[in-house]
């Protein structure tokens, strides 16, 4: 019995070891992963600087749809496809640098405003947005972007940035938001 005891508790201390080990392998990882964002942030931020309707918030790239997209349409137009190209630039900059086994990706995420859509391509603002994410990803992966590195998300009008129904408010809800971030 006294032996049992004894190996048990041999046993729960090197799974503590194991434990410990661990946490401090995934926390390097997690510090790896949050210095590549900020880089990628940092870099990203100068570019675009020059954009005004471009805003940061927290950690994240809030692009008007206005500046991709015309209304009510998934098909970007020429201005988004000049600033996903710095963006994609900035990004393929910054995976170069990345480890293998640091598991990351680009969410990218589609918002609408709270005026309902219903057309036969678009019956609800879910579909509108996810289809500009979806846009947005298949675009950036057209310029070199690894595709399994990005996700497609779409929000429709539940997550508003801006409260109300002034113009300005919608148009700040209307909106493609990108996240570097881990898996």
């Amino acid at each position: 019995m006294k032996l049992q005891k004894q190996e048990t508790a041999e046993k729960e201390d090197e799974l503590e070891d194991v434990s410990r080990r661990l946490n401090t392998l995934l926390a390097e990882r997690v510090n790896q992963l949050e210095q590549y964002q900020s880089e990628f942030f940092s870099r990203l931020r100068n570019i675009l600087a020059t954009n005004e309707n471009i805003r940061v918030v927290g950690d994240r790239f809030l692009l008007p749809s206005e500046l991709l997209f015309a209304s009510g349409s998934a098909q970007l137009g020429d201005e988004g496809k000049s600033e996903l190209d710095k963006l994609a630039e900035v990004l393929l900059d910054v995976v170069a640098a990345i480890p293998g086994d640091i598991d990351w990706i680009l969410r990218i995420d589609g918002h609408t405003d709270l005026i309902p859509i219903n057309t036969q391509q678009f019956p609800s603002n879910w579909e509108l947005s996810t289809a500009r994410a979806v846009a947005v990803v298949r675009y950036l992966a057209a310029q070199g972007v690894p595709e399994r590195r990005m996700v497609a998300a779409g929000f429709g009008e539940f997550f508003p940035v801006a409260s109300g129904t002034t113009p300005d408010a919608l148009q700040k809800n209307r909106r493609i938001e990108l996240k570097l971030t881990d898996r």
